[in-house]
């Protein structure tokens, strides 16, 4: 994929999208390199992009995912700002402490928390899925924090009941009392390779377009949380605590947050999105106060993945804007 064929791509759109030079786009890149920062108790695991001072995004992925979800959208803005791509406790290389709830509103408390440790003043926060959700909290109840809010095909509340939306058809038996431990026991027998592939279907509109070497770093990823025995639970409790936060009274709504954002906020979704539909794009975009959307065709979940030039096209038009968004 270059910057050149995702510019071709028509989307629907009310963002202006910036004219500014792009880094090329290297699918054959290595992840970002991270450390661990204590984080309230926490050992987070953090990949870093190298940007220019004084500009700082924040990165927060979805359900399943890691913080090598942004590896080429954080490089495409790396000549803009220095980013900190965060592994949620439970995900990725972050092990949670005992205790850890996995609730949207823990998981939250600790982006806010790594967010105020970093002593930047607001930072541009990002969030994909689960970490939209996130974001979303973080950006309505600390507005101190958040510079601009970008919202990448966000979890808000979609209770249609379609097996579409699971990686694994299974999936959904494995919490069944009497099936559900051999259910289990045959999902833990699913190879890296099938569960990266399993990912990518469910994930991507075309998996055919992702780059072999972002494959093959997928199913390294999956090796690697395979050996980790507190992944399956954090997966597990945080698909819970997620689907939690959806069937809340109204009173409670995961709904009333985006009319309390008072940052810029641009909300990108793709039209061919299996897991949260499309059709809430444009519910999401007009709660926000400064909000506007982006619908990308051909796209699925996980933009920042599929069109990342064209995603930081509109990020960067954004920020060039500041308060006239």
């Amino acid at each position: 994929m270059t910057e050149t064929l995702e510019a071709s791509r028509p989307a629907i759109t009310h963002v202006p999208l910036s004219s500014a030079p792009l880094p090329p786009l290297d699918s054959t890149s290595a992840p970002w390199p991270g450390d661990y920062v204590e984080v309230a108790g926490h050992r987070v695991h953090v990949r870093r992009t190298p940007g220019r001072a004084g500009e700082t995004a924040v990165y927060v992925h979805g359900l399943g995912g890691s913080s090598t979800n942004w590896t080429d959208l954080a490089g495409q803005l790396s000549e803009h700002v220095s980013g900190h791509a965060l592994d949620l406790p439970g995900f990725g290389r972050s092990e949670p402490i005992p205790g850890y709830t996995f609730s949207m509103a823990t998981h939250a408390e600790v982006v806010a928390g790594f967010v105020d440790g970093l002593g930047v003043g607001p930072v541009h926060l990002f969030g994909n899925s689960m970490g939209g959700a996130i974001a979303l909290i973080v950006a309505s109840t600390r507005p101190d924090l958040v510079k601009t809010l970008t919202l990448i095909s966000p979890a808000v509340p979609d209770l249609r009941p379609r097996l579409s939306r699971v990686s694994d058809r299974r999936m959904p038996l494995a919490f069944l009392p009497i099936l559900g431990p051999r259910v289990r026991r045959q999902l833990a027998r699913v190879t890296p390779e099938e569960r990266a592939r399993q990912m990518l279907d469910l994930c991507f509109a075309d998996p055919s377009q992702v780059p072999d070497k972002r494959f093959r770093q997928s199913v390294e990823e999956y090796t690697e949380r395979s050996s980790q025995p507190w992944a399956p639970d954090a997966l597990g409790r945080s698909t819970a605590e997620l689907i939690r936060t959806w069937l809340v009274p109204r009173s409670k709504s995961m709904w009333l947050l985006p009319p309390k954002v008072t940052a810029p906020a641009l909300v990108v979704w793709g039209a061919q999105d299996k897991l949260v539909s499309a059709r809430k794009a444009p519910r999401v975009a007009r709660l926000l106060p400064r909000g506007r959307l982006l619908v990308l065709p051909r796209t699925g979940h996980v933009a920042q993945m599929e069109r990342p030039a064209t995603v930081a096209r509109a990020v960067l038009g954004m920020w060039e804007r500041g308060g006239d968004w």
